[in-house]
């Protein structure tokens, strides 16, 4: 089983294809992989801070508030405090990628219109 040598020397090839980047496109791709390096960073500090902050009311009412205490089991726990950090990551990262490649584009615009 497995990738037989000629595809997979066939998809190794593609990669390394003929075609050499212009300097402008490296750029391009330069600036793509900051701009996610960035939105990973603001997405993970922003689900580090939902984390404690739907964790701590979450916890605090499933010991003190008796409907919770009775229906909340340690799976609905998890999920209430999952989902606040996947929502907050996405979302943030989302917006981040997006303010950047927009900065760029703006960069780019300058650069073209300044020759």
């Amino acid at each position: 089983m497995g990738i037989p040598l000629e595809m997979r020397d066939a998809w190794v090839n593609k990669r390394n294809g003929f075609l050499i980047a212009s300097p402008v496109e490296e750029q391009k791709i330069l600036n793509a992989r900051n701009c996610t390096n960035e939105g990973v960073r603001a997405g993970f500090r922003a689900a580090s801070i939902a984390c404690v902050a739907s964790a701590v009311p979450t916890l605090v009412a499933v010991r003190l508030i008796p409907w919770a205490k009775r229906n909340l089991n340690y799976t609905a726990q998890a999920l209430i405090i999952s989902a606040a950090s996947i929502a907050a990551y996405f979302i943030t990262a989302d917006k981040t990628i997006l303010e950047c490649a927009r900065r760029n584009s703006r960069l780019e615009d300058a650069l073209r219109h300044q020759r």
